[in-house]
């Protein structure tokens, strides 16, 4: 229920805990991702007497050895959320006040901040850590006693993970945190009922032997409301355990917390299930929670794939052939018309591919934007060479049909996909993919010459395939950010992923927009265009002073059995350093999904932005770590569980992506570019030098 760091996400996302000015991808620790909104039938104190500004009042002297001084623990994680984004890891004495208040969006005090040593064993999944408590804390100081207004109060801390998104390692400036913390905290958080704490331990600090702490929860089953039986605490810190009742009071010197990974965080384990359990309680959970249940033309036919995949995964299970269960689970996702839905069978997924797609003909095909099919690679000694294609021949007729009607026949074995334009580009690529020895004939016809018809035999052969791979320019080994002066003068800064170190991430692109700026460039592109997602970060806030807003974040609650609100609506929230350009242009396209097209929203909003693209970004954008399953064979599968939605109701992003102001249209110039050449790159310069004037 974090608004700073952690809240980057989610996200993730993935897509979701702590958080930050920007957005975070700790599931539930970021207000934007994971949060919500309380509702007005909240129940809290009616006159908590507490201040915004930690308090220093007059204390009795405990000796050290009556209360806790030192803080320890253990906390096992299933989701790699924390070591894929961060490299930076502390845990924190964190400021409960949000929790009291029942306020998401309350910023967590610098000054109440207390750092502590965090050890993480990636291999083990799991984590150590101490933190030495302050002998005086300088948190909220909050009255939990409705009927003695007059007293001091008390101070109340939970231990959170506390890694560091940007700037120095507390989280203030655009590295604020906003709520309280709900992932990898020591309280167990309630994700389906605002994040109600429902128990684990609390340390809590009392200034004299007068003062008063639920002893449990009250009829209303909520922590610090009105009905709360109280007990006195003694003076300095106690540990509090919520597993109790009543509540026990701690107070070796050593005290021992765990923290806590949200069930909904963690991830569903049905591997030691037989096939069928595994897929009968797969189907069931993904058929309640999936995020776009109710959303027509995205809501799967759940009876008629249940009725079609059972009897198969049933089979599967039979003849113990994981490559049938495999397939039946393919099957399953492509009755999605969602790109975050995804499979991973590690070796079945490459019998899969190879089976269907290893073969091909030695070309490459791209379809403009007039309707013609164009060769636009032609391998070397391949049967396509050998027949006497070029590169721009136009393909007529694929086996007999007009290729516009067999391009509509082609099912990718890559999918689901969430637009129309990304599965039609993907079902170009593979019309010319098939098992060697099968064969194919092609009617195509060279500029200025007769129609000519050849039957070609597939080899095994893949360069063909990866020639048109939307992400063919993406370099693995790359840094997240890279920036360069074009010749021109124009600033160029490309941003290859938001899965990545996030620090690192923010650094490099503040560092491109200072170098930018003392270059005095005329203008400035931020290409996002093979940015295939992981984290959002608000990176637009360096452009603008205003707060942009985008979605809300909705998931399907159980005790209402509809989707509903959680958290603040998501925003970008503008940096302390600010930058300006005279001219701004965005290159987006369809390889741009998730936290890449919400970063990409967020740029699409400054002011005298210019978007430009052969395409809008991919369209494919939800919350995902809530929907991360393991199934028998070692299979991998994610579903989306959280949207986001307009005011108006509608969806943001998903299925429609960020769409271009200027369209570059995908012409036989552009598919037929050199290697090296870009055309949409060139066609973004002149727009910035001509905005520049």
């Amino acid at each position: 229920m974090f608004h700073n760091h952690l809240m980057v996400l989610l996200a993730i996302t993935a897509c979701i805990i702590l958080v930050s000015c920007n957005a975070n991808p700790i599931p539930g620790h970021q207000a934007t991702e994971l949060v919500s909104e309380s509702p007005d039938s909240l129940s809290t104190p009616d006159d908590p007497t507490n201040t915004d500004e930690p308090t220093n009042i007059t204390t009795t002297l405990v000796a050290a050895t009556d209360q806790p001084v030192l803080i320890t623990g253990e906390f096992e994680y299933t989701n790699s959320i924390i070591t894929d984004y961060y490299v930076e890891h502390a845990v924190a004495l964190v400021d409960m006040n949000g929790f009291v208040e029942r306020d998401q969006e309350w910023d967590i005090p610098l000054e109440s901040q207390t750092l502590g040593f965090l050890d993480i064993n990636p291999e083990a999944m799991s984590g150590s850590f101490w933190l030495q408590l302050p002998a005086q804390p300088t948190g909220t100081m909050v009255n939990l006693d409705p009927a003695n207004p007059a007293a001091a109060g008390v101070q109340v801390f939970a231990i959170s993970y506390w890694p560091n998104l940007t700037g120095g390692p507390y989280s203030e400036g655009d590295d604020r945190s906003q709520g309280w913390p709900a992932y990898l905290a020591s309280i167990r958080a309630d994700t389906e009922n605002d994040d109600e704490i429902i128990g684990g331990k609390l340390v809590v600090w009392a200034p004299d032997a007068m003062q008063s702490f639920p002893s449990s929860y009250g009829p209303d089953e909520l922590l610090f409301t009105d009905d709360d039986p109280l007990q006195t605490l003694p003076a300095g810190y106690s540990v509090i355990d919520l597993d109790t009742d009543p509540f026990t009071i701690i107070r070796d010197s050593e005290a021992s917390l765990t923290l806590y990974e949200p069930e909904d965080v963690a991830i569903k384990n049905f591997a030691d299930l037989s096939y069928t359990e595994a897929f009968d309680q797969m189907f069931e959970q993904v058929r309640r929670e999936y995020a776009f249940n109710g959303i027509e033309g995205k809501e799967p036919d759940w009876d008629g794939l249940y009725d079609t995949l059972a009897p198969r995964v049933a089979e599967a299970e039979d003849q113990n052939d994981a490559n049938l269960f495999y397939a039946a689970l393919v099957d399953f996702t492509d009755g999605f018309r969602d790109g975050h839905v995804g499979l991973n069978g590690g070796s079945l997924s490459t019998d899969y591919l190879v089976e269907r797609a290893i073969g091909g003909y030695g070309l490459a095909l791209r379809e403009l934007d007039d309707g013609r099919v164009l060769v636009v690679y032609v391998g070397p000694d391949t049967p396509a060479e050998t027949a006497g294609m070029e590169v721009g021949a136009e393909v007529t007729a694929f086996n007999g049909m007009p290729v516009s009607e067999a391009i509509d026949a082609v099912q990718p074995p890559i999918g689901p996909f969430s637009t129309d334009f990304g599965k039609r580009y993907e079902q170009v690529r593979f019309l010319t993919r098939t098992a060697p020895g099968n064969t194919a004939e092609i009617t195509f016809v060279h500029p200025g010459d007769s129609p000519e018809t050849v039957t070609l035999t597939a080899e095994q052969e893949i360069d063909s395939l990866f020639v048109t791979d939307p992400l063919s320019n993406a370099d693995p080994n790359a840094l997240p950010v890279e920036f360069r002066l074009l010749d021109s003068g124009v600033g160029y800064v490309r941003i290859n992923s938001n899965y990545d170190d996030l620090n690192l991430i923010i650094r490099l692109f503040e560092r491109a927009l200072k170098t930018f700026e003392d270059n005095s460039v005329p203008g400035i592109i931020i290409d996002m265009r093979y940015n295939s997602g992981g984290a959002p970060l608000g990176l637009a806030g360096f452009l603008t002073d205003e707060t942009i807003l985008s979605g809300q974040r909705e998931y399907y609650s159980d005790q209402t059995g509809q989707f509903e609100p959680e958290g603040p609506r998501e925003r970008v929230w503008p940096n302390e350093n600010q930058y300006r350009f005279n001219s701004m242009v965005l290159l987006v396209g369809q390889s741009c999904y998730s936290a890449c097209e919400e970063e990409s929203y967020g740029f699409s909003q400054v002011p005298e932005m210019q978007v430009v693209g052969l395409t809008p970004t991919g369209g494919v954008y939800a919350e995902v770590a809530r929907g991360q399953y393991r199934l028998p064979e070692d299979i991998s599968l994610q579903v989306p569980t959280g949207r986001s939605t307009l005011p108006d109701g509608s969806i943001f992003l998903e299925g429609v992506g960020v769409v271009p102001d200027i369209r570059i249209p995908t012409t036989e110039e552009v598919v037929l570019a050199e290697a090296g050449e870009d055309i949409v790159l060139q066609q973004a310069e002149s727009v910035v030098l001509q905005g520049s004037l």
